[in-house]
């Protein structure tokens, strides 16, 4: 299971559940990918809304990747990801948005 303290998200490939997480070298590797050069234009691509279907696979390689996976893009087309298109592209969202969250900040 997922552990979102520690910025984990849950992706489930085939009925199996792995843990993504988007460490700092899946996320160069994800700069790498997608042909940005900072962080700050791939996290503008999903919050302006200019993600492709590309984007968001090439987001999940990382963070699962980044959880110990060890596959790569070619596998994760072959194999149902639990949820659909719209469940991956929501996933990629959270992925980013907890590789930048602190835990506990906010908390009295």
């Amino acid at each position: 299971m997922a552990n979102p303290m520690a910025g984990e998200v849950e992706v489930v490939l085939d009925g199996e559940p792995h843990a993504a997480k988007l460490t700092l070298g899946a996320l160069a590797e994800l700069e790498a990918d997608l042909g940005e050069e900072t962080l700050m234009a791939v996290i503008e691509r999903f919050e302006t809304g200019r993600f492709s279907s590309r984007d968001v696979l090439a987001l999940l390689v990382a963070g699962l990747r980044g959880g110990g996976w060890q596959g790569r893009g070619a596998d994760l087309r072959t194999v149902e990801i639990a949820g659909g298109p719209v469940e991956a592209a929501r996933l990629a969202a959270v992925l980013l948005a907890r590789a930048f969250t602190v835990p506990g900040a906010g908390e009295a």
